[in-house]
């Protein structure tokens, strides 16, 4: 018996922003929230990995679920937790925001969170 595995699809910065922009999908940072609050992704929900839970995921029949992280690694795991949940389309951004920053794609800053002159 042969079993179909679901490819998890990587999507690159440019097409999840038009995807994005479209209103076409749902993006999902799966980052810790100290990374989330230092910078994010305009309209990115937080679902970090440390406590991910692909069942309790918003469920928005008409847009799809795309995972980002820092790097493109934990975004990979969140969509293989999706579809080992039973869940289906399980897309991720390769390259995460660092992908995206280079990209040139708007991010949230919060300048709050960056080092001063002398702390490490």
């Amino acid at each position: 018996m042969t079993t179909h595995v679901t490819p998890i699809e990587t999507l690159d910065a440019a097409e999840v922003a038009r995807l994005l922009n479209a209103g076409k999908l749902l993006l999902i940072d799966v980052r810790e929230p100290s990374e989330y609050a230092s910078e994010r992704i305009p309209g990115a929900l937080l679902y970090p990995l440390s406590t991910f839970d692909a069942t309790a995921l918003p469920d928005d029949g008409s847009r799809r679920i795309v995972f980002h992280c820092g790097s493109g690694k934990r975004s990979l795991v969140a969509a293989e937790r999706r579809l080992a949940a039973g869940q289906v389309n399980a897309a991720h951004m390769g390259g995460g925001i660092a992908a995206w920053k280079a990209a040139g794609l708007p991010v949230i800053a919060d300048s709050a969170f960056e080092p001063r002159l002398g702390e490490r």
